[in-house]
């Protein structure tokens, strides 16, 4: 019997390596996607945007809303430093993302810190709703973004990750917001030049 990720006639690729196959494979769609989406072109510079739409809905406290602003702007930070143990400190103990773990985002990040420099991302926040839960409190944010970064290879700027209306769950942990995956299923097969968003 082959072990997984052996060579063989039939090779499986483990969930990191399909994750970094397909961030790899999804830059050219991404750039595609973003110039149909109609995105600002400032995710593109160096520096790190957050914001909320002034129409958003929100359903949480105003204490809590500059919480979990925070929370971003840490994680934000951490990337510019090339943190990788405060990148790595706001993910939930619990963390999940369609069978991806924890453990599997810190290689992935791993790898972009190796690859790329200038790493920098864009969130726009369109519902920010935070409910209480047999496990605790748990907020829902509906986030369209995206993550460039300029390639140690090729000094190109490029697109990393991108997302449209994506649910970010985040969680109370610890006495700190944490991110823990995003709402829905995985799907079943993804559209040719997408990448999947296991990172914020």
């Amino acid at each position: 019997m082959m072990a997984r990720g052996a060579i063989g006639p039939h090779r499986f690729l483990s969930p990191v390596q399909a994750g970094l196959l397909l961030l790899t494979l999804g830059l050219f769609g991404v750039i595609v996607w973003l110039g149909l989406l109609g995105l600002p072109a400032a995710i593109e510079s160096v520096g790190a945007e957050t914001r909320i739409l002034p129409d958003a809905m929100i359903e949480a406290d105003r204490d809590t809303v500059d919480e979990l602003l925070a929370t971003f702007h840490r994680a934000d930070e951490a990337v510019v430093r090339r943190d990788l143990d405060g990148v790595m400190s706001l993910y939930s103990k619990r963390y999940n993302y369609h069978d991806l773990a924890k453990s599997d985002v810190e290689q992935i990040w791993m790898a972009l810190f190796k690859d790329y420099r200038e790493i920098t991302s864009s969130h726009t926040f369109s519902v920010i709703r935070v409910t209480t839960t047999p496990e605790g409190l748990l907020a829902e944010i509906t986030c369209t973004g995206a993550l460039w970064a300029t390639s140690e290879r090729g000094n190109l700027r490029v697109p990393i990750d991108s997302w449209h209306e994506e649910v970010h769950q985040l969680v109370k942990e610890d006495g700190a917001w944490r991110i823990r995956g995003n709402a829905g299923e995985a799907p079943t097969v993804l559209p040719f030049g997408t990448a999947p968003h296991p990172l914020f």
